[in-house]
């Protein structure tokens, strides 16, 4: 066979049946046995690269998948798992939850979204959505906690402003004829407006507070003496309504730091109130309150500690609205909290011990 006749290994004669494409093949492998050879062994090394790519992507689509914050749940048609996340596994009692809710789920053929609902699983809640994909049911729960609580805080907040703004006229009214009445009013009956006035003071507090938290806090830090803290904090005190005996324990060094006096005062008055609620809830007939302040190690510090009734959820401590106290709307931590924030502070707390720690930088940032 000459050369120009000769024919490529990989180059087959086009036939109209496969008698003749066969019998080609075979004429291809008794002339050419060494290029069979070189084909197969291209052919090989091929597939093991296409091996190669199927399981990287493979490893690369799991991975992808762990990542996601979604419980992600497919079911073959016959009901079996096909595949589950980690995320899955984790919270996978809450497919009783998403039964329950809805038993029937229709299998569709197809690609698509076939329903959602929002199913409450371990104090969160998660947007459970159910499709449809090759023949496969697909099942994702989503962590919807965060977005809700935005959504309810917002129109909270916007209610709770709306509502300040209607009662600090009359409260402003109301205090200033209760200090009129405290001037001409007789000796016994002093004691019954000091009250009254304890209770407007509460009052307009929580509507300072209110208004505060609604509009969001700007700090204007300027330099002042840590202890001019200390004289303030001890004149609120004397406006706050509590009926044990508590020793109130103040330390506060006479050093210079950047803040906002009147917003400082508004957070740490948050701090030491709820330190006197808890000791009213104690079943103690006493309690100490630990309140210092300090610049340690290029630092403000300051540190407030009880002796009262330990957190039921330390938890929600800061978080808006969210309180088991007796008394109190929830709001007091955590506008103390954005006012630590915007002086570039940090709060750490100590549960165990009833301490909190706030921790901010001595110059203005």
């Amino acid at each position: 066979m000459d050369s120009s006749s000769k024919k490529s290994p990989l180059t087959f004669t086009d036939t109209d049946g496969d008698d003749r494409a066969g019998q080609d093949f075979l004429r291809e492998i008794q002339e050419n046995p060494e290029n069979i050879k070189q084909l197969l062994e291209e052919f090989i090394n091929i597939s093991y690269r296409y091996e190669k790519d199927v399981k990287d992507a493979k490893a690369l689509y799991e991975w992808l998948i762990e990542t996601l914050p979604q419980a992600i749940w497919v079911y073959n048609h016959d009901g079996s798992f096909f595949y589950r996340n980690t995320r899955a596994i984790e919270i996978s009692p809450i497919l009783d939850s998403i039964q329950a809710k809805k038993p029937h789920y229709k299998h569709k053929a197809g690609n698509g979204v076939d329903s959602e609902l929002e199913v409450e699983y371990d104090k969160r809640i998660f947007l459970v959505q159910t499709g449809s994909f090759q023949n496969r049911l697909l099942i994702t729960a989503t962590d919807i906690t965060s977005q809700k609580r935005q959504a309810r805080l917002a129109s909270m907040g916007q209610i709770s402003a709306h509502l300040a703004h209607e009662i600090r006229n009359p409260i402003g009214s109301i205090s200033i004829l209760a200090s009129a009445l405290h001037k001409s009013a007789r000796e016994s009956q002093i004691p019954l407006i000091d009250e009254l006035q304890k209770s407007i003071f509460r009052v307009e507090r929580i509507i300072k507070a209110t208004l505060l938290f609604s509009k969001g806090i700007s700090a204007n830090k300027q330099p002042m003496r840590i202890c001019e803290l200390q004289d303030e904090l001890q004149a609120l005190v004397k406006s706050y309504s509590f009926s044990k005996h508590i020793d109130f324990i103040y330390t506060f060094a006479d050093k210079i730091a950047y803040m906002d006096k009147d917003l400082m005062l508004i957070a740490l008055q948050n701090f030491l109130f709820n330190a006197i609620d808890a000791i009213e809830e104690s079943e103690s007939e006493d309690g100490t309150i630990l309140i210092q302040g300090d610049v340690v190690q290029g630092q403000v510090c300051f540190l407030i500690k009880d002796n009262g009734k330990p957190f039921d959820d330390p938890n929600i401590l800061f978080e808006p609205f969210a309180t088991t106290k007796l008394k109190g709307n929830g709001l007091g931590l955590a506008l103390s909290s954005q006012i630590i924030h915007a002086h570039s502070g940090r709060i750490e707390l100590n549960a165990k011990d009833k301490e909190f720690r706030i921790y901010l930088p001595k110059v203005g940032v």
